[in-house]
């Protein structure tokens, strides 16, 4: 079975979009488990209208606002599916996304070199976010994907639960954001993924979403940036990548935050003074 798992906060006002594709999935094979973020709308009783329908597995859990990674890592000790897919509760699925993730993941499930597969995020016209050409299947990770093979564009990764239970999301006192990236690379140094070009994901990007206020998210929780960039810095990666994640390591980095990133290379310090830069656009942006 699969774990459709959606963090919520203040989307009542959206969320139904989700809930119709997953009741026109093909298979009905999933369960759909939602935790609440700490919202102060009307998405409990919509959530409870919905499985008074009982045309779907519905689960519902709230916990005191403390993000989205805190509420995945909630999400991962409820599932009762074999494969969690995290989908966003102002984003949905094509009608065959289940039926394609059990048929796609039924090779894999059992090679412990895998960490699950993923398929590709889509407009709703079927273009791919992001772009870029029709690459088949390709067995890598996470980072290799993008780099070692050029894939572009967004992707939509479904996880096998056990692995996610091995890599939960670290939490930082008073931070309420932390980059996906840092458990998706993790995860990456240790196993592959089935990279499909198939659209199952249909997104589009809203001024509410996490995407529109990224930076700002970043530098409210400078920490969990911090600690993201250092360990990417780390990975086998292109000199230029390594520049970027250390401009980035120091663009959120704040001065009295003294915790041992092991970023005093001659590279990391080149990208001090163009960090600082950023960080002085940044708060002049805000």
């Amino acid at each position: 079975m699969v774990t459709v798992f959606t963090p919520v906060y203040n989307r009542a006002y959206i969320i139904s979009n989700l809930y119709n594709s997953l009741c026109q999935q093909s298979s009905k094979d999933f369960e759909w488990l939602i935790v609440d973020d700490g919202s102060t709308d009307n998405i409990e009783e919509l959530i409870n209208s919905f499985i008074l329908e009982n045309k779907i597995k519905i689960r519902f859990y709230r916990q005191r606002n403390g993000g989205k990674h805190i509420a995945i890592n909630y999400g991962v000790k409820l599932a009762h599916g074999s494969l969690f897919f995290i989908v966003d509760s102002d984003d949905y699925l094509t009608p065959d996304a289940i039926e394609w993730i059990q048929k796609t993941s039924t090779p894999i499930m059992d090679n412990n070199d895998f960490a699950g597969i993923s398929g590709t995020r889509i407009k709703p016209d079927g273009t791919k976010i992001g772009g870029g050409k029709d690459f088949g299947s390709i067995d890598a990770n996470a980072i290799d994907i993008r780099l070692k093979y050029g894939v572009t564009g967004d992707l939509a990764e479904v996880y096998k639960t056990a692995i996610l239970k091995q890599f939960p999301f670290p939490h930082f006192e008073n931070e309420k954001f932390c980059p996906e990236a840092l458990v998706w690379f993790r995860i990456a140094r240790k196993y592959k993924l089935r990279f499909c070009y198939k659209g199952i994901y249909v997104c589009e990007y809203r001024p509410d979403g996490l995407t529109a206020k990224i930076t700002r998210l970043r530098r409210e929780s400078p920490k969990a940036s911090m600690t993201y960039y250092s360990e990417h810095f780390h990975d086998t990666i292109p000199v230029k990548w390594k520049l970027k994640a250390s401009i980035n390591f120091w663009r959120f980095k704040f001065s009295n935050y003294q915790k041992d990133y092991k970023m005093l290379s001659p590279l990391a310090l080149l990208g001090w003074l163009p960090g600082k830069l950023f960080q002085l656009k940044d708060s002049h942006n805000l």
